[in-house]
């Protein structure tokens, strides 16, 4: 999942900023505290990231998924839920729930071909968005982008953090790897019902065993 994403709803968004804040980077404000999404919503944030989203869905785009690009989200909910850092099991739930209403929203992204606002009625942000499925590599989130001006290549490093050059050398190779990745892996967008589900099917498959 891209950074993007994790600021389609509010409570999941919440639940990363707080577990990013008090698991990673340690915050001692934080030592005793335990998620709420009323108490820690973070709305200021939340409005940068959906203002970020509406500013990359305008942008044509091509994501390749795995089963795994969902892992290190439900591990970070599971890691709560055992050692006791949701408030309550309603907390926890929301936050499952909003994962849920994430995937679901990919997934007719991935229907249509192209991407949109939650909840968008008449679609404003049509930029094409091609979906690949990757059964061969763990992805890692490197984002690559080109204009008729630049290349681009960012990585994340520290789990919060991005790098980004645009050393032609370190560029040309990172084009090249994404082109083998897309020789080897399944465009979804705009394809049978089947193969759309049989996916996003397996990654439900996964969140139903969480809130289980």
């Amino acid at each position: 999942m891209t950074l993007f994403q994790f600021f389609l709803f509010p409570e999941l968004s919440a639940f990363k900023l707080f577990f990013c804040i008090k698991t990673i980077q340690n915050d001692t404000a934080l030592n005793k505290a335990k998620f709420c999404f009323e108490r820690y919503g973070f709305d200021e944030i939340f409005a940068i990231g959906q203002q970020l989203i509406r500013e990359y869905n305008q942008i044509p785009s091509i994501e390749f998924w795995n089963i795994e690009c969902t892992n290190s989200t439900i591990k970070q909910i599971e890691y709560y839920r055992d050692a006791g850092l949701f408030e309550n099991k309603k907390k926890m739930l929301q936050v499952i729930d909003s994962l849920w209403c994430t995937i679901d929203h990919i997934q007719l992204q991935a229907e249509k071909g192209f991407k949109f606002m939650p909840g968008d009625t008449e679609v404003r942000y049509k930029a094409p968005q091609q979906f690949y499925i990757n059964e061969v590599i763990l992805g890692n989130n490197t984002m690559l982008i080109e204009s008729d001006e630049i290349k681009e290549t960012g990585a994340t490093y520290n789990v919060l953090n991005y790098m980004s050059t645009k050393g032609p050398r370190f560029n040309k190779y990172s084009f090249v790897s994404f082109d083998n990745l897309g020789s080897r892996s399944t465009l979804i967008s705009n394809a049978s019902e089947k193969e759309i589900n049989r996916f996003f099917n397996l990654v439900k498959e996964r969140i139903n065993l969480l809130k289980a």
